[in-house]
């Protein structure tokens, strides 16, 4: 079988073959060539060692003991990177490893001329097949040869995620292979092969080994998928969610009823509906529609007839956020976003709250976040049930905003300004002028209609 590949990669792949050097392309972009799909992260591995590699790329650097060398895309022409993402090339010697004593990276590297003992060394049988040359063939052409001695091809085929050997060894080789296999299997919508499964539910406990960083991206990766409500419910089959969003898996066994006439769903299942339900593709807003109800955990109150309330559910949601954000290290954006979301979800949907109510809405959950916010109550809504994802209510509510956001927003808005106020009240520049205006705002703020000047210089002279 022929492979297109574009022109950056067969420049790198003639390099290698013109040296004498095998080279193979390894890795996920083997494997979504084999599922025809595009390609944007290219890793490819040698029998040269580091030291060869940058003898045939002098702009290139190699700063670890992995045998991995970064190559600058900036050296090939502009038409020959336009297909490359990252702004770096990696090509890694074959290696063999030793040893694995912190769940993430082998004490020792050795290298190897053997592409199966390299591919042995990766993490799933789909991920552990290699692109190559047959001898005598042109490498312009492209490479025609593939290696796979783990069958990783009848996976791809039958839709598997199955570990290159014992699964076992190669999640105590690197924990994050835990959660990376869940991602995979969601981005793919692939089943996990029943050992493979077994085993990180053995494992799940080494994946607090791993710094939190690296487990939010993959995380974010499985919430940014085209199916992150699958994704979610696989890490908690795999007993992993247990371990990474404790506050979540709390939620489940908490029975909170539902609409009328509709099934009663706990808190666990209700935040997967919502997930499931939240139109936004922005993995953040995402994770705030999964946590939204963290905070009914620490709130729930059952009284004798069985009533169950969650008062404050959404103050306690908020504090609850910051410690996930501080944990996952997020940004400050991030963190601001996230909090708010889940903060003010529970905002009243009455399309005759006055200006200056919905305006105190617009601030706690931040103008650029007021789609977010939407979506993620629409979600709650099906969540919970309910068979219309919107209301006439809601959708009068909407509409009030937009008429609000049309309307003075600040100070700045007003149709009198300090001058004003100085020559109406004969005043020289002070903090009462800025007193006024901050009056005459509020009273806007209440009412729009006040907001002309006749009226507003009236009440210049009535404030003084």
């Amino acid at each position: 079988m022929q492979y297109t590949l574009p022109k950056e990669v067969l420049t790198i792949l003639n390099k290698f073959q013109k040296a004498k050097f095998e080279i193979y392309i390894v890795g996920g972009a083997v494997r979504d060539l084999l599922m025809k799909k595009s390609v944007s992260d290219w890793d490819f591995t040698t029998d040269a060692q580091p030291e060869e590699i940058l003898k045939l790329f002098p702009d290139g650097f190699y700063d670890n003991k992995f045998g991995t060398v970064g190559v600058p895309i900036g050296h090939l022409p502009g038409e020959q990177r336009r297909h490359l993402e990252g702004g770096v090339l990696e090509i890694t010697t074959m290696r063999k490893e030793g040893d694995y004593r912190d769940f993430r990276r082998p004490t020792e590297v050795g290298w190897t001329d053997k592409i199966e003992e390299d591919l042995a060394r990766r993490d799933f049988t789909i991920n552990a097949i290699a692109l190559g040359f047959t001898k005598g063939s042109d490498p312009l052409e492209g490479p025609t040869l593939l290696i796979d001695p783990f069958q990783g091809q009848e996976d791809i085929s039958s839709k598997i995620i199955r570990a290159v050997g014992d699964p076992d060894q190669r999640f105590k080789e690197d924990a994050l292979r835990l959660i990376r296999a869940i991602r995979i299997a969601t981005e793919l919508e692939f089943d996990i092969e029943p050992k493979t499964l077994q085993a990180i539910k053995e494992d799940a406990k080494h994946i607090k080994e791993i710094a939190q960083e690296r487990i939010r991206d993959e995380l974010f990766k499985i919430l940014a998928s085209e199916s992150p409500y699958e994704g979610i419910v696989k890490l908690r089959e795999a007993e992993l969610l247990q371990i990474i969003l404790p506050e979540l898996e709390s939620c489940f066994g908490i029975v909170q009823e539902g609409p009328k006439h509709d099934r009663v769903y706990d808190i666990g299942e209700h935040s997967l509906l919502t997930l499931k339900h939240t139109s936004s593709k922005d993995p953040l807003v995402r994770l705030a529609a999964l946590l939204h109800d963290i905070g009914k955990v620490p709130t729930v109150k059952v009284a004798p007839d069985g009533n169950v309330t969650f008062y404050n559910h959404d103050t306690a949601g908020g504090r609850l956020i910051l410690k996930i954000a501080k944990r996952f290290n997020l940004s400050k954006k991030q963190s601001d976003k996230l909090f708010r979301l889940v903060r003010w979800h529970l905002f009243t949907v009455d399309e005759r709250q006055t200006d200056s109510a919905i305006r105190r809405f617009i601030k706690n959950v931040g103008l650029e976040n007021i789609e977010d916010m939407m979506s993620l109550r629409i979600g709650d809504r099906l969540g919970g049930g309910t068979q219309k994802a919107v209301s006439w209510r809601m959708e009068k509510f909407a509409e009030r905003i937009k008429q609000v956001l049309k309307k003075p927003f600040s100070i700045s808005d007003l149709k009198v300004n300090g001058k004003d106020v100085m020559e109406t009240l004969a005043i020289p520049p002070g903090p009462k002028v800025g007193e006024i205006l901050n009056k005459l705002f509020e009273e806007v703020l209440e009412d729009s209609s006040k907001n002309n000047k006749e009226y507003l210089l009236k009440r210049i002279r009535d404030l003084d």
